[in-house]
């Protein structure tokens, strides 16, 4: 009997039924394309932000104690015997957080006389540096993908794979528009341990301090100075877990926190706990969060949720306000039949029962369809905003067809109250 009369609402109201299918479809899609970016979003995020720069920088720890004692800046010449060893970068690929580290590169600063008598600065680093690592796996690190931004106004990158990179350099802009020099011109660098004659590559605009000195290879920079095999810092790009108030605690003092906090801690992607780790890898080192660019992740990372959670929540109290129309529709139009019902002795309870599984099963078929729309949604997010497709996180399942009850449950309230309230007596005698 039950059957028979959800089969003919479902034939003879298939109309209406097909309307509320369609909105829980509707909600249903915004919900889990949104959810599926929302569980998904915290890498898309940091790797678009890692495009603007390092989130750690690493330094020796005789450089730190000197900077902080003294106030003194990485091209002090107070600093030059303040080093970390070349060879030991690899082990940053080592720590328990290995693979969230996505790229890195060491500078060597040094004083260089020019041809005019005047003085510049010139960075030793990687460009596109090809590295083995302890590991086994192979990476290319360098300033080229540190430094995404900068606007190469004339000439090239500088490839280190080129035969001649050793003997090329970038200089930026407001150097060279000072000195009139253009690519492909030769400038002799000088110092007291060495000269290097190189010739200008690139030109680039940085937008800071960058345009008024001149980027060469790492390893041209440390024959220049004699100092083969050292760096005097390290820029590090991490994803990163936004810090909360055990990620603050741990910056502090990480020996002040019990057993249980401090292994959720390291084994969490914090940035303390990643500079932490660096500092057990690097020999003398000491890693500090770019506060700036750390916090800011964190606060784009979590308004970013905020603001798709807040769409899900709007479009689910749309759909709610959408089924509730149309099933006090539907229960408006059969209000005579179910007068009736309550005329042979059918119970409230009884009828309440029909009208839900009505709408429950017209729902199963809305969420459905919703899910697999939602699939093809969160792609087309994924590849539109961050280039990439937008893993589906199986969790998302039970979440949504959770939310699509309580939706619906919540629209048909008003249609059931209205069941109720409908007395037999006038809706037989054309009293509704």
């Amino acid at each position: 009997m039950l059957f028979r009369m959800i089969r003919g609402v479902l034939l003879h109201q298939k109309s209406k039924m097909l309307l509320i299918a369609v909105t829980i479809a509707l909600g249903a899609s915004l919900a889990t394309g949104m959810l599926n970016v929302v569980m998904g979003v915290e890498e898309k995020v940091n790797k678009e932000l890692k495009n603007y720069g390092a989130n750690i920088t690493v330094k020796s720890k005789d450089a730190s104690l000197l900077t902080a004692i003294y106030e003194v800046g990485e091209g002090d010449e107070v600093l030059n015997d303040a080093y970390l060893k070349e060879d030991e970068l690899g082990k940053l690929k080592t720590i328990f957080w290995a693979f969230n580290i996505v790229d890195f590169t060491p500078f060597l600063q040094a004083k260089a006389a020019l041809p005019d008598g005047t003085e510049a600065q010139v960075i030793g680093t990687w460009f596109n540096h090809h590295l083995s690592l302890p590991t086994g796996e192979e990476m290319d690190a360098g300033v080229a993908g540190m430094r995404s931004w900068w606007e190469i106004t004339d000439g090239r990158w500088l490839n280190e794979a080129d035969e001649n990179a050793d003997n090329e350099i970038m200089v930026g802009t407001m150097l060279a528009e000072e000195k009139r020099w253009t690519v492909g011109e030769t400038v002799a660098l000088t110092t007291p341990q060495g000269k290097l004659d190189a010739e200008i590559v690139g030109i680039y605009d940085a937008g800071g301090d960058e345009d008024s000195q001149i980027f060469a290879t790492l390893d041209a920079v440390q024959a220049l100075t004699d100092r083969e095999g050292k760096v005097n810092s390290i820029e590090v790009s991490a994803l990163t877990t936004p810090d909360n108030d055990l990620a603050r605690r741990a910056a502090k003092n990480p020996s002040a926190l019990n057993s249980h906090d401090y292994e959720t801690w390291y084994c969490t992607a914090y940035v303390s706990a990643i500079c932490y780790q660096i500092q057990e890898a690097i020999t003398g080192s000491v890693a500090n969060a770019v506060r700036q660019v750390a916090e800011s992740e964190g606060t784009v990372l979590d308004k970013t949720k905020l603001l798709m959670i807040l769409i899900t929540a709007l479009s689910l109290i749309g759909s709610a306000l959408g089924i509730s129309n149309l099933v006090t529709a539907s229960v408006m139009e059969r209000s005579k039949e179910i007068g009736l019902l309550k005329a042979i002795g059918a119970k409230d309870r009884s009828i309440t029962g029909v009208v839900m599984t009505e709408i429950l099963i017209t729902a199963l078929f809305g969420l459905a369809a919703g899910y697999f729309m939602g699939l093809g949604f969160a792609q087309l997010i994924g590849h539109s905003v961050f280039g990439s497709a937008i893993d589906m996180n199986p969790k998302v399942i039970p979440i949504v067809a959770g939310l699509i009850a309580l939706v619906t449950i919540a629209g048909s309230l008003p249609a059931i109250r209205m069941v109720l309230r409908l007395k037999p007596a006038e809706v037989l005698h054309g009293g509704q």
